[in-house]
């Protein structure tokens, strides 16, 4: 059995180490995210992708100055605390190297345009607030008081409301397609600035919520679509390199 930490005449083991990640429910995405690197290094290196000795240098110089470590012997140090061999140490920044060389070529600043143009619809985005009321009674005689005073639905969301927003007057702030209930999303999307919408239950019906649409924003090439462009773009070319694998959980 395999220790990892004493408690005074106790230890905590990797198989105990391993049973908590399971049961916190973090042990499955720590091995999903392991998946993911170990395929893209491969998939770099069967592109004929190449990482540089002085790229490596580099990496891990940048790795020392983040933490603190100044002088070769403290690096020794630090890796000897976390039982980390110099040939390990190497082998973790070559193989971040390659993730992040594949991923600059699956999304390439021609890519991203092209993915861009082709699906610019998914990227439109709009401003919106909403009051969510615990009972359908008070969510439709809400509506009926905003349809009277418009104006008066910051005041209201802060007054009534019962989700985190409520502080800042129900806004919820910018969204794109995929960010709300589907059903809801449609309605949402295709309304006019100022108009409300709702109120739409929660499936359980304990909640009932009220939307107003701010502002709408046809898609465009900024910084942050370009981001989400990249995420999907990375997502979609592991889901596909995951195919050419046969990946098994012992």
């Amino acid at each position: 059995m395999t220790t990892l930490v004493k408690i005074d005449d106790g230890a905590i083991s990797v198989a105990e180490f391993l049973q908590t990640l399971k049961l916190n429910g973090q042990f499955e995405g720590l091995i999903e995210q392991l998946v993911r690197d170990r395929i893209t290094v491969q998939a770099a290196k069967k592109q004929g992708l190449r990482v540089s000795e002085a790229e490596i240098q580099e990496r891990a110089d940048q790795f020392r100055r983040v933490r603190g470590l100044h002088r070769a012997s403290d690096t020794n140090k630090y890796l000897d605390a976390l039982h980390v061999g110099l040939e390990e140490f190497e082998a973790f920044l070559i193989d971040g190297l390659y993730q992040e060389k594949m991923m600059a070529h699956v999304c390439s600043e021609q890519t991203v345009q092209t993915y861009f143009k082709l699906n610019s619809p998914r990227f439109d985005s709009i401003e919106v607030s909403h009051i969510v009321l615990d009972a359908e009674g008070k969510a439709k005689e809400m509506i009926s008081v905003l349809a009277d005073d418009p104006d008066s639905f910051d005041e209201m969301a802060r007054e009534h409301s019962i989700a985190d927003t409520r502080e800042h007057g129900g806004l919820i702030g910018k969204v794109l397609r995929g960010s709300l209930r589907t059903d809801i999303e449609a309605k949402v999307f295709n309304a006019a600035v100022g108009e409300l919408l709702g109120p739409f239950a929660s499936p359980d019906r304990t909640v009932f919520e009220i939307f107003r649409v701010n502002a709408k924003h046809p898609a465009r090439l900024d910084d942050d679509t370009a981001t989400e462009v990249r995420r999907l773009l990375h997502e979609e070319w592991l889901r596909a390199r995951a195919q050419e694998h046969v990946i098994e959980a012992c």
